[in-house]
């Protein structure tokens, strides 16, 4: 979803990954960085792949990728429908017909927007305008002071040494959770070497000088581009991505000459989140740097689907944390910390209900809507790239249809570019399933269309076991599943 998938519109739910699309495992782990291995800060942790030595941090090298990759985006990402309103649910507008269909426009949280390019549902939160803006914003501030100050007004001061410097404030309030945590943050510029880029958020993962951030908050330095992060003391550095995975829309990036005072953030542990817990969230809203917003997780395990709104641009999916924090262009990559200053997300992305934007820059802004990678996810997806620079998601090697509906994940009659839609010999196939298939049950969790399900085989790991509830000519059937594996993007 972007900028915090605010940048483009979410489609509908996350739907399946088409003839065997690459689905993402997630390991839940709750965990502050512990003082052995790097602190991995944000992501979840990475899981070691099938057969890693179980004294490797970062698990083996996973197996050799296959060709098919998640479908992309569906032809119309549920929030990025220009006729459905604000209160348009997940899902519902996949007006797509094949999952793998490369045209569809999808709302991810992908990289910067460019210039001149609008956006509407969750739109990327890096945008190029947002330098602007927060210049623009600075001005309206001081338009505002001018044009208020009232010479014929008398005002007290409070005596110096009851003023905000002699203020205590107890460990667990949100200054001193933003002053704890502000130091571990940084502003990241991306520069493609066209020029074109923009603004977002990451934080530090571990002492070595990695950071955790979204895939389309890097994508515009890739290839020979520039990127940079600046901490909120002002010291900039130059970076270099050490691996992207588009999929999950979650990125590792490492600062060169780091320095040697490196405060990883503490990981929680999202899977034990609660509806209602505050949350708070740190990051560049519209370039304005290290900005605190607090708020409440309004839900959990959200299917959301993103992309930044091109027709070229391949779909994120996650079984998001939705949560009601101010979240705006800038915030991508930016952490979502509980009251007691854990990260539990990465924020991605945002539900718009128009197009205007701060300085008339065409970005949406927040409207309480804000949907952020769970950490347990990221931590995974994170060691992953840092051990080998490619990400490694989970399939159930079947193609499900991408289209609007809430009956189900429909297994297709034909997979990509001719391939038969149960891979031969894969997970699904070993199951027993079969074109037509309807599966509405992932585990517990229902299942209302294809992008629902893959963003939810993407929250476990490669070699994890599933219960999968399908429906076959009426009658309704329950098998084991053994996920399977595929490497990189492509």
């Amino acid at each position: 979803m972007s900028t915090e998938n605010e940048g483009n519109p979410v489609p509908p739910a996350p739907s399946a990954p088409p003839v065997p699309p690459a689905s993402p495992a997630t390991s839940p782990q709750a965990a502050a960085s512990d003082g052995g291995e790097a602190p991995t800060t944000p992501i979840p942790p990475a899981p070691q792949a099938p057969g890693a030595p179980a004294g490797d941090p970062y698990g083996t090298a996973p197996q050799a990728p296959d060709n098919s990759w998640p479908p992309p985006p569906p032809v119309t990402p549920s929030y990025a429908d220009p006729g459905a309103g604000a209160g348009t649910g997940w899902g519902s507008s996949y007006n797509q017909q094949h999952p793998y269909q490369q045209h569809q426009p999808f709302q991810q949280p992908q990289h910067a927007p460019k210039k001149g390019s609008g956006r509407g549902g969750l739109i990327a939160a890096v945008l190029v305008a947002a330098l602007v803006a927060g210049g623009l914003g600075g001005g309206l501030g001081y338009t505002l002071a001018k044009n208020n100050d009232d010479s014929g007004s008398t005002t007290i001061s409070a005596s110096s040494d009851t003023g905000a410097t002699q203020v205590k404030r107890a460990a667990g309030t949100i200054a001193a959770v933003a002053a704890k945590s502000l130091p571990s943050t940084v502003t990241i510029e991306s520069e493609s070497t066209n020029g074109e880029g923009g603004t977002g958020t990451g934080f530090v993962f571990d002492k070595q000088g990695h950071i955790i951030t979204n895939n389309h908050v890097v994508a515009d330095s890739l290839d020979g581009g520039k990127l940079t992060a600046t901490f909120p003391n002002g010291k900039k550095y130059d970076a270099e991505v050490v691996g992207h995975a588009q999929g999950y829309d979650v990125a590792v990036i490492k600062l060169k000459n780091p320095p040697s005072d490196l405060q990883p953030l503490a990981l929680g542990d999202s899977d034990k989140v609660a509806v209602g817990d505050e949350t708070i969230a740190i990051g560049a809203p519209f370039g304005l740097s290290n900005t605190v917003t607090t708020g409440i997780i309004s839900a959990k395990n959200r299917p959301v689907a993103s992309s930044d709104g091109s027709s070229t641009s391949k779909a994120s999916y996650m079984s998001a944390l939705q949560t009601d924090a101010s979240i705006n262009p800038g915030n991508s990559g930016g952490p979502l910390l509980d009251a007691s200053g854990a990260v539990i997300g990465i924020n991605s992305a945002i539900q718009s209900a128009s197009s205007g934007g701060l300085g008339s820059s065409g970005q949406s802004g927040s409207i309480g809507l804000g949907f952020a990678i769970p950490i347990n996810q990221a931590k995974y997806v994170a060691q992953q790239l840092i051990r080998t620079g490619k990400p490694v998601y989970a399939k159930i090697g079947a193609s499900v249809s991408l289209e609007d509906g809430s009956s189900g994940a429909q297994i297709t009659d034909s997979g990509s570019g001719g391939s038969a839609p149960v891979e031969s010999g894969g997970p699904a196939d070993k199951a027993g399933l079969k074109p037509g298939d309807v599966i509405t049950k992932l585990d517990d969790t229902v299942i209302d269309s294809g992008p629902t399900l893959i963003g939810e085989i993407w929250t476990h790991k490669p070699g994890d076991k599933v219960q999968i509830t399908y429906k076959r000519g009426g009658s309704e059937h329950t098998v084991t599943v053994t996920l399977g594996s595929r490497v990189g993007d492509n």
